[in-house]
């Protein structure tokens, strides 16, 4: 088959591709990440790339402007390569993969958790009972006997005599691998020896044998697999010690923003092995840059606790996920057995063990439980609600006597998908605008200080709560026509200037259209009418709640006061809401530090029930009193004067 040249800019990469491919399928292929929310199906309009040379067909599509196509602007998805060709890939089309780092409000969450025998896990909220340091793998001494003609038991029998005198388990697994070198190892160490012991079901499995003492070099990695981000820490099973945290975006974005379309995705060839090796790439970067910065042999972290949606354990472990999004909308697993991370492409110590939180439903994962583990709304009296604010929006209802959960398809707007400006929160991102009354000029703040490059989630809804304040939205998602060189007609409709391209990085207008609002108002109605429809069912309202807890990376940096001007949390006293940052990270560190808290973690998941909003007649009709600013409910807000 004829092969072309493509050219990549600015990463100067060159690639061989055949006859008929796709820019955006040349671009995967070189490890050039462009911007593909909709994973390729020409709808999003966010993969725009600019052919310098060559000759390419693309198909027809309305997301290109008159002008963007007189500079040899295309869609990377719909234009297929029929030359040698060379090509740029503009700021606003570019993935940046940069590392993220973890926010105050995180590592406050973080420290409230440590897990001992003298503080609770949880507790800070709860005043829940504490959980065991127990960590699922230990290192573990053992001076054995010498065998001799009255004691001519097996090698392998003689230690796993030795380590039931220790611990208390009733069957010990081990690999051949260990077993062919058990003889020699015990000899030549002078039956001296570290055992490396993982908990796996009622019973205990030998990782590794290691001659004389090194108990004290044994570390384990958590990691929470989100849509769009992966956090990892490496931490210390001796003494719970977080000795460094990490955290960078989930290269699986360049196949789609959202789990559906990664889903559909796994389908096309090789599809689900290109989903895999993009989060393991990721989470072994860090993995690998975390060990190196602190000077720890790979070898010595011996297991890794995983939590995240079902989508992504299922893409992790290379389980086909197509049955998530057929009806019944059944995975294939919500409680996965403990396996060597090997298996899974994590790369520890060979024989380190992985485990994988338990999940309760198609769209309500692992994540979700190991946030209610950290937040220990499962040991509360009164009931509260646990959101995580993301493109699947996930919420719990509960206390110690009921959990109950739902999941809205909330969409990727509030992570920067699907709006004209939008961007992830990284370093150039707009999160905080205040607009003056008097002339609607715009102050905002940027991640990293930063020239801006586009608005964030907590950008966009301080953004629309300020528009809303100054009078130039109103209450259904139209800006009003208003004598200002910041609002001003496009193609199609009226939009609002928030940075004039001189002040912007991208050269471009950093703006906000009426389409841009519609996405939000849809975002926001699903999130706020999914929490109401819960609690209906529940026979509860909002008032009621004792805490609501605000989970995600997302529920990091939101202003309340704005959220609940745009109708996106309920109207109640700002001292209930809780910011947890990532509670599912935090719940997978305090798995991986006691066998207790996982045995917690799937009573939790057993214990939870799933609401279907697909299902709830009154679903739609909150959905629909939600797509107004704040609500078509007036007396729902009382605080909210616009």
């Amino acid at each position: 088959m004829e092969k072309f040249k493509v050219t990549f800019y600015p990463d100067n990469k060159t690639i061989e591709v055949d006859k008929g491919k796709t820019i955006l399928s040349a671009a995967i292929s070189a490890g050039v990440f462009i911007t593909s929310a909709c994973g390729g199906d020409g709808v999003c309009g966010r993969c725009k790339v600019i052919v310098k040379k060559g000759k390419v067909f693309s198909q027809p599509t309305g997301m290109l402007s008159a002008q963007e196509k007189k500079q040899s602007y295309y869609l990377a998805c719909l234009s297929v390569i029929e030359g040698d060709i060379e090509v740029e890939v503009p700021a606003q089309s570019r993935q940046d993969f940069e590392k993220l780092s973890i926010t105050e409000n995180e590592q406050k969450f973080a420290s409230l958790y440590e897990v001992s025998e003298e503080i609770e896990s949880a507790g800070t909220f709860t005043g829940g009972k504490p959980i065991k340091h127990s960590p699922l793998v230990t290192k573990i001494y053992i001076e054995l006997p010498q065998p001799d003609l009255n004691d001519r038991i097996s090698d392998l029998e003689r230690l796993n005599r030795e380590i039931k005198k220790i611990r208390n388990v009733p069957i010990i697994h081990t690999g051949i691998c260990n077993i062919r070198q058990l003889g020699e190892l015990l000899r030549d160490a002078d039956w001296k020896v570290t055992v490396t012991v993982g908990k796996r079901d009622e019973g205990a499995e030998i990782v590794c044998v290691e001659p004389q003492d090194t108990s004290s070099k044994n570390f384990g990695i958590c990691l929470d697999i989100g849509t769009t981000t992966i956090a990892c820490q490496l931490v210390d099973l001796n003494n719970d010690a977080i000795i460094g945290t990490k955290a960078t975006y989930n290269k699986q974005v360049s196949f789609g923003s959202d789990v559906i379309t990664r889903i559909i995705y796994a389908k096309e060839e090789d599809g689900l092995e290109k989903l895999h090796t993009a989060v393991t790439e990721g989470i072994n970067q860090m993995i690998q840059e975390l060990t190196q910065e602190h000077n720890i042999d790979l070898n010595d972290v011996n297991c890794a606790v995983c939590a995240g949606n079902p989508t992504m354990i299922h893409l992790l472990l290379r389980i086909d996920p197509a049955y998530i999004r057929k009806e019944p909308y059944v995975p294939t697993a919500n409680y996965l057995p403990v396996m060597h991370a090997f298996d899974a492409g994590i790369k520890i110590n060979p024989r380190g063990l992985l485990y994988c939180i338990p999940s309760v439903a198609s769209y309500v994962g692992a994540d979700v439980t190991a946030g209610v583990l950290a937040c220990g709304m499962d040991k509360e009296k009164e009931p509260c609600l646990l959101i995580d604010i993301g493109t699947n929006g996930e919420i719990v209802l509960g206390n110690s006597e009921f959990l109950v959960s739902a999941s809205a398809s909330a969409g990727p707007a509030f992570e920067g998908s699907g709006v004209t400006s939008g961007m992830r929160a990284s370093k150039g991102a707009i999160q905080k605008v205040t607009i003056d009354r008097r002339d609607y000029s715009v102050s905002y703040s940027t991640i990293g200080n930063a020239p801006p490059r586009g608005i964030c989630g907590s950008g966009y809804i301080d953004l629309i709560a300020q528009l809303l304040t100054c009078g130039i939205l109103d209450k259904g998602g139209k800006i009003k026509d208003i004598n200002s060189k910041r609002i001003r007609k496009n193609d199609t409709c009226a939009e609002f200037v928030v940075a004039f391209k001189e002040e912007a990085d991208t050269g471009s207008d950093i703006v906000i259209t009426e389409a841009d609002i519609e996405n939000i108002k849809r975002a926001k109605g699903a999130i706020y009418s999914a929490a109401s429809s819960l609690l209906k069912h529940m026979g509860l309202n909002f008032g009621g709640l004792n805490k609501i807890f605000i989970a995600g990376g997302f529920g990091t940096s939101i202003e309340i006061k704005s959220a609940v001007k745009i109708g996106l949390l309920p109207d109640i006293a700002e001292a209930k809401f809780i910011f947890l940052g990532n509670s599912s990270l935090t719940g997978a560190r305090i798995v991986l530090l006691s066998s207790q808290a996982m045995k917690k973690a799937e009573d939790i998941a057993r214990k939870m029930t799933c609401f279907e909003l697909s299902v709830e007649p009154e679903y739609m009709d909150e959905y629909m009193a939600a797509l107004f600013f704040p609500h078509t409910d007036a007396q729902r807000f009382p605080s909210v004067k616009i």
